[in-house]
């Protein structure tokens, strides 16, 4: 069995379950199912964001030209003087008729007049056309003065009208702009070298870009899609799994087989501690370790869910249904691996331990619902301390956040106590066991069985009580279930409620019927079946399977002797025509010292109402005689009492005896004369 929960263990430990509980797999360009979290605070100086807003300033950064070059200018300028001298020359030509003149103005190659400029052009007077022409000159100086792209030529001429002086008529100003447009160059050209220099040093502009997220802040919201940017969040906070590592599966297994050496051991070293004796109860710790571990691993994804999370319901479902010890030993490995290779373990791990163990001690021994009130109490407040201690110093939080830690850890230490008070209601009625809440039920005094036993059988019922009361008191001085063993005692006899006449502590005093006329055989059968008739009552009423043992194994493997040597002695003293089988009660020998304390207590009670010890020596002689009898007999083999427990067990008897059966004054008795005086004598009696 812990072969199977560790293999499962390890399988919880590298299954995605979570967002947090393993390193996830991511891939850019996919859409989230879920919301993203960060799992813890980080600041990170972000490598992907920072080239992003350097490539960004790179594309700001307008293509550089070259200054204006003033030869290119000077150039064009030259060359609309040579136009213009052209100009004059055909105006001046006396020669040449307007038709020809106006052919002439035409087919000037540096320039592009439209033919109704060349009419005005032709008719305009000389001092217009000396005003033109400087004005000509003027505005091709002041647009080449400014830098003129390759690609901004034509915004450029479109732009010359505006530089032509208002004085000029419309005519004027259209014959202006169509004698400089020609000459409009570009004077400014691509530099790719200025170009490059430009985006560097926009680029050496840009800062380092720092990102920073605070634990529970969203990384990425529910449907949207995965940028480079989230990725390198991923993995600066340790959510990306590239793949399954044999690093992570080798620390995945060395953890779980540290815990799966830890049980074995520890119970190997502790053998009287093995209360884990049977297959379904095996089965029902494992299937709780591991429901408990899966689920711890899957509300890890959330920020408060952790700490939230009631992973010590199981420590206290293992202390009620089994013992404390059962519950530490359980409780250290599974706070270990719920919160194993997680980002925030290193106070998730102090968390689950501290806040289980001082849970389950608090518990005590869960006799009463404020038991489990008391363990849920201690462990909100052991979760504060323990969250004080290893988480608050790591982060920072407002008192909003404080609040909502706080409200956490009350949350887990009553829904732990919740769930262990109702589960071990359920196991317990399942499987059979025993828990103190049970025992203290079925041992009240309205119990049906109990009351069945008391009116049918109250000889016994009193005999009963009086093994209780020697046995829980044994049972505490070597550390076995007081509360188990009391009840487990009370019920015992029960059986003998169905044939209540038979046995002697149920007679009338005067009429005690010893059954020595009958056959021995017989009478031993009648002793035996209470036995057997115990067994049908207690299944009856449904008792916990672990009190029917009480009742099978009070007395072992025993055999009646005083039927037994009756019929020895019918056979003429010849043991062999007597089959001594018939005369043993079935058993089995008592299993647990629990069983083992009711078989010497019921033997030690028998005896001493029997025999009446009249001093300390005569109840130390019975109490041991009773013990050897049942050494010899083997009857405390499979029961681990030590010397030492015996001992104490032996000295408990006899305190507890001595208080029962000391010796009393006889008083003399009373005379009529003397009544009115009785009750004051009575008073003094001890």
């Amino acid at each position: 069995m812990i072969a199977i929960t560790a293999l499962v263990s390890f399988l919880i430990l590298i299954s995605p379950l979570g967002a947090n509980s393993v390193r996830q797999t991511y891939v850019v360009g996919e859409v989230t199912q879920s919301t993203i979290q960060a799992p813890r605070d980080i600041e990170y100086v972000s490598e992907i964001r920072t080239e992003e807003a350097r490539k960004a300033a790179e594309s700001a950064v307008q293509s550089v030209y070259s200054q204006p070059d003033p030869s290119i200018a000077r150039g064009q300028i030259e060359r609309l003087r040579t136009s213009l001298l052209n100009i004059t020359s055909i105006r001046d030509n006396d020669e040449l008729s307007a038709d020809d003149m106006k052919k002439s103005l035409l087919a000037l190659s540096d320039l592009r007049l439209k033919p109704e400029t060349v009419d005005y052009l032709i008719g305009v007077s000389d001092a217009r056309w000396e005003a033109v022409q400087s004005e000509a000159v003027r505005v091709l100086e002041t647009t080449m003065r400014r830098a003129i792209y390759e690609d901004k030529v034509a915004a450029a001429q479109t732009g010359v009208s505006s530089f032509v002086s208002l004085i000029f008529t419309e005519q004027q100003t259209e014959l202006v702009t169509e004698l400089v447009i020609p000459f409009v160059v570009p004077n400014s050209f691509f530099s790719q070298e200025l170009t490059d220099a430009a985006k560097k040093s926009a680029r050496e502009a840009v800062l380092p870009i720092v990102r920073t997220y605070k634990e529970g802040e969203t990384i990425v919201p529910t449907g949207e899609i995965i940028t480079p940017a989230d990725m390198e969040a991923f993995q600066q906070l340790g959510m990306i799994r590239p793949g399954q590592r044999w690093e992570d599966l080798a620390s995945a297994a060395a953890a779980v087989a540290l815990c799966a050496v830890f049980v074995p051991i520890y119970f190997y070293r502790k053998p009287r501690l093995i209360v884990l004796n049977e297959p379904k109860y095996l089965l029902l710790v494992a299937i709780v370790f591991l429901v408990v571990l899966a689920g711890a691993r899957i509300f890890s994804e959330r920020t408060l869910a952790p700490y939230a999370y009631p992973i010590q319901a199981a420590g206290l479902l293992f202390t009620v249904l089994f013992n404390v010890e059962v519950g530490i030993v359980f409780s250290i490995p599974l706070a270990i691996l719920s919160a194993f290779a997680l980002p925030n373990s290193l106070d998730l791990i102090p968390y689950y331990l501290f806040s289980s163990l001082i849970g389950l001690l608090a518990l005590g021994s869960a006799r009463r619902f404020w038991g489990f009130l008391q363990a849920g109490i201690a462990i909100a407040f052991a979760g504060a301390a323990a969250l004080m201690a290893f988480r608050i110093p790591l982060i920072t939080l407002d008192w909003l956040g404080i609040f909502q830690y706080g409200g956490a850890t009350v949350f887990a230490g009553f829904a732990s106590a919740s769930i262990a008070l109702l589960l071990q209601y359920i196991f317990a009625q399942v499987l059979g066991l025993t828990t103190a809440l049970q025992l203290l039920d079925i041992s009240r005094p309205d119990f049906p069985l109990l009351k069945f036993f008391l009116q049918s059988a109250p000889g016994t019922y009193q005999h009963s009580l009086q093994v209780a009361n020697l046995a829980e008191q044994a049972a505490e001085k070597i550390g076995a279930d007081p509360l188990l063993t009391r009840v487990g005692a009370l019920f015992h006899d029960i059986g003998k409620a169905l044939n209540p006449s038979f046995f002697i502590e149920n007679q009338v005093q005067d009429q005690i019927d010893t059954h020595t006329a009958a056959d021995p055989a017989e009478v031993s059968a009648t002793i035996i079946r209470h036995v057997t008739d115990g067994v049908l009552l207690a299944k009856k009423h449904r008792l916990p399977r672990r009190l029917q043992d009480f009742i099978l194994e009070h007395h072992g493997t025993l055999v009646t002797y005083f039927q037994y040597n009756q019929a020895v002695e019918a056979a003429d003293g010849d043991a062999a025509k007597v089959d001594m089988e018939k005369f043993r009660y079935p058993g089995p020998r008592p299993a647990s010292r629990e069983t083992a304390l009711l078989m010497l207590a019921d033997a030690t009670e028998a005896r001493a109402r029997a025999e009446r010890p009249a001093d300390m020596e005569a109840i130390h002689g019975l109490i041991a005689s009773v013990i050897q009898t049942a050494q010899r007999n083997h009857q405390l083999d499979d029961t681990l009492l030590t010397l030492r427990d015996l001992r104490l067990i032996a000295d408990s008897f006899a305190a507890t005896l001595r208080g029962v059966y000391h010796q009393r004054i006889q008083y003399p008795k009373i005379s009529v004369s003397d009544q009115d005086t009785a009750p004051l004598a009575k008073k003094e009696t001890p």
